[in-house]
């Protein structure tokens, strides 16, 4: 890759799906393991975890963001499990942005692990952090994640606004999520300029489609519990619908999982743990990219087996469940959500 390339020369995507749509984005996911144990991702006693040789190597991932960027993706984000569970997440993070010059760089964390780290990701020059907090309430907080670590969340959300590091909140929405949470969850955005987005809970560890789609929608409950609110327009490849409040300096959002509104433009791929490119969140893998590299495969052909991968993508993830065998995965930690 040439090392001088810049923002405005970031090559154009060569990942093309059947369906017309460019591949821009790519959620690379570094661990499967977390410090949390949240109810709707995990058992309490978390699931069984890939050995040290089973996930890829920093070496691994950094040819994989060089390959992807010279296909065309300009932006990464890194993803879990959680990624500072990993040792070296930081420094794996700063020779991803040093070594791909105009890359756009994100992080999803549930920050109990990042305080320590926040200078180092702001200095990198990180675009953007999404942080997964789903009640303001100390006592929901501790039934949900089944830890006591709500107050050290919401010190790196308030140290990473101090720093003036971009930052969203992503909050998933349970059946048993009262209007009290999410009212207290939006005075988040009602206080501060920051993308609070409700996503809708995925049928994803035993939760069956009955459970997660019962009464009124989340868009009808946000417009109940904030009159006024408005959707802005947005890009075509925006994930979540957003909102504006009257009165808020930040806005709201949904993203609507389940309903998969937002397939038609999506311009995503993930990599998990174990190296399994995957186009949909719904699919088994469809390219085993540990194997490709660790049985000598030069460049050029992981390159094209990429390529012939992302061709291959369906329309929607509806069309990608109805071939699967089962409904649910065991957790999106596994999967990099």
């Amino acid at each position: 890759m040439n090392a001088s390339r810049t923002a405005c020369s970031l090559p154009t995507s060569r990942l093309i799906d059947k369906h017309g749509r460019s591949v821009t984005y790519l959620r690379l996911s570094i661990t499967d393991r977390c410090n949390l144990r949240c109810r709707y991702c995990m058992p309490e006693k978390g699931v069984k975890v890939l050995g040290h040789g089973e996930i890829l190597s920093y070496e691994e991932l950094e040819r994989l963001g060089r390959l992807f960027t010279g296909l065309g993706v300009r932006k990464i984000r890194i993803t879990g499990g959680e990624p500072f569970v990993r040792k070296g997440c930081l420094e794996f993070m700063e020779r991803l942005k040093t070594n791909n010059p105009g890359l756009d760089l994100r992080l999803t964390t549930n920050g109990v692990a990042v305080m320590p780290h926040l200078a180092g990701l702001k200095r990198l020059g990180i675009d953007g952090i999404n942080l997964s907090l789903d009640t303001m309430d100390p006592d929901r907080f501790l039934d949900v994640t089944r830890r006591d670590r709500l107050e050290t969340v919401l010190l790196v959300f308030h140290e990473a606004l101090r720093m003036d590091i971009p930052l969203k909140v992503n909050s998933v929405v349970q059946v048993e999520t009262g209007d009290e949470d999410i009212v207290q969850l939006a005075q988040l955005a009602r206080d501060n300029s920051v993308a609070l987005r409700f996503i809708e809970l995925m049928p994803f560890s035993g939760k069956a489609r009955s459970d997660l789609c019962r009464g009124e929608s989340l868009a009808e409950r946000l417009e109940r519990l904030f009159p006024g609110m408005v959707e802005i327009s947005s890009n075509d490849i925006e994930t979540a619908r957003k909102f504006s409040v009257p009165g808020f300096k930040g806005t709201l959002g949904i993203i609507e999982g389940e309903s998969r509104r937002f397939c038609a433009s999506c311009n995503k791929v993930r990599i998990t743990p174990a190296g399994l490119l995957k186009n949909c969140l719904y699919d088994r893998g469809v390219l085993d990219l540990r194997e490709l590299m660790r049985s000598g495969a030069e460049d050029q052909e992981i390159e094209a087996r990429i390529i012939d991968s992302v061709r291959a993508k369906l329309v929607d993830g509806h069309k990608v469940a109805e071939q699967q065998e089962r409904l649910c995965e065991d957790s999106m930690a596994t999967i990099g959500g």
